[in-house]
């Protein structure tokens, strides 16, 4: 039955228009509620009877639960309790999220009411809805859902991660409830468009001993200073750029730390194949060879809105406008264990041109050929070896290193050589892979 049918039958049986019915049903569904609380929500709204559950919820473990189930009952140790707000209907919700836990594994959860659970209870969750996010299953606890505390503690192998502390490498997107003891690398106020309008955020890096990641306070917080360091509890994760994104909501809580919190000052060195695998990094280091400089380096023009960059006075997004010149490179980099496109912001292109921006437009004036400056760059880069750390993406369109820091490596080719030799006799399937 797709989302007409549904509407159609409840619009009959409440005695409303469809197309309001189906408005509101479309409206719960991008939240990923599942139908038959989607319709129960609407029956309220409209003071229809909710009826029963269409089918009675089955009890499970934690491990055996997939996206397959309707509603389900499990008995489960609260590791992680998240609190924020959504729009909703058109109204501000407070939603509390994080992860359930009993011996067979964990499962995330969304819920629509305060049942009043903490981290560390032990509670029978009956008939919550399983819907799926993110490929997996996730337990959706609504107004049909009942929360009780459980007669005995429930025993699993997660209650080291109960309270949701983590170091900044552990976090994954997804991850909600979570806390963490940092320092504030980089901060700077910035305007939105938000869900409200214009929306005042801050954003930056964070660091500990681990590494270091992006965040957004959406409250921006004048205890967030660079070079502070705090305790922040309850920050969920995002994924931004193939990154994870450390996010704070009005609901979370920064306490300063009288010691400073130790930050990694260097990167993460990994193969090329490493990086790439998995699946993108915040800051990470790689060296190889730079094979070519590819096309659309050197100088181009940006659009003033947007920030893409136009070909023949066109943006893709807004037509005709009048580019703004900039300068980068777009490299192939290869280790060997694969390949990366390098990508150079201004500052740093204007170092391997060696030159300014202004002298290498007045180079393609003089040549009447903007190629000539890209051509300068290729001379200059093509067959070295380099040393990369920045920001790593990875999406269907390939892997893209955003550089902080590039420079001619200095290591030993013999080293490395060994290294890799070294590498074959303790894995030679992982190599010849």
């Amino acid at each position: 039955m797709d989302i007409d049918d549904h509407a159609e039958e409840l619009a009959s049986a409440l005695g409303v228009d469809k197309a309001e019915v189906k408005a509101d049903l479309q409206n719960l569904l991008q939240y990923s509620v599942p139908i038959e609380e989607a319709k129960q929500s609407v029956r309220r709204k409209h003071g229809g009877d909710t009826g029963s559950s269409p089918s009675a919820p089955s009890t499970k473990e934690v491990g055996s639960i997939t996206t397959e189930d309707g509603n389900v009952t499990v008995t489960a140790r609260v590791l992680t309790v998240g609190t924020r707000s959504i729009q909703y209907q058109g109204d501000e919700q407070v939603i509390r999220e994080g992860e359930l836990a009993d011996a067979t594994g964990t499962i995330s959860y969304t819920s629509w009411e305060d049942f009043g659970f903490e981290p560390g209870d032990s509670v029978t969750v009956g008939n919550a809805g399983v819907r799926e996010w993110d490929g997996k299953p996730e337990l959706n606890l609504g107004s049909s859902t009942t929360v009780a505390m459980a007669n005995e503690t429930v025993e699993t192998p997660y209650d080291d991660d109960i309270g949701g502390e983590a170091a900044l490498a552990d976090l994954e997107p997804g991850d909600r409830g979570r806390t963490v003891e940092v320092r504030v690398v980089e901060v700077e106020s910035k305007t939105i468009n938000g869900r409200n309008g214009e929306t005042d955020i801050l954003s930056g890096v964070l660091g500990d001993a681990s590494g270091r990641l992006p965040f957004t306070d959406w409250e921006p917080r004048e205890g967030l200073s660079e070079g502070v360091s705090v305790r922040i509890e309850g920050v969920y994760v995002r994924e931004f750029r193939g990154v994870p994104s450390v996010n704070l909501s009005e609901f979370t809580t920064v306490t300063p730390l009288s010691e400073p919190v130790s930050v990694r000052d260097s990167a993460p060195q990994l193969s090329v194949r490493e990086a790439v695998t998995s699946g993108g990094m915040f800051d990470v280091e790689v060296v190889g060879n730079l094979l070519e400089v590819r096309d659309g380096s050197g100088l181009i023009e940006r659009c003033p809105e947007c920030g893409r960059v136009v070909q023949n006075g066109q943006c893709r997004t807004h037509g005709d406008v009048d580019g703004e010149d900039d300068m980068r490179v777009k490299a192939i980099l290869d280790d060997g264990s694969g390949t990366v496109t390098v990508v150079l912001d201004r500052d740093l292109t204007e170092e391997v041109y060696g030159g300014t921006m202004a002298e290498a437009r007045e180079q393609a004036r003089e040549a009447m050929d903007k190629e000539v400056v890209a051509d300068r760059i290729r001379d200059r880069l093509v067959g070295r070896e380099y040393r990369v750390r920045g920001n790593l993406s990875v999406d269907d369109y390939g892997a893209n290193l955003d550089a902080d820091e590039f420079a001619e490596s200095a290591d030993d080719p013999a080293a490395r050589a060994r290294d890799v030799l070294d590498a074959v006799d303790d894995d030679p399937e992982e190599v010849s892979a």
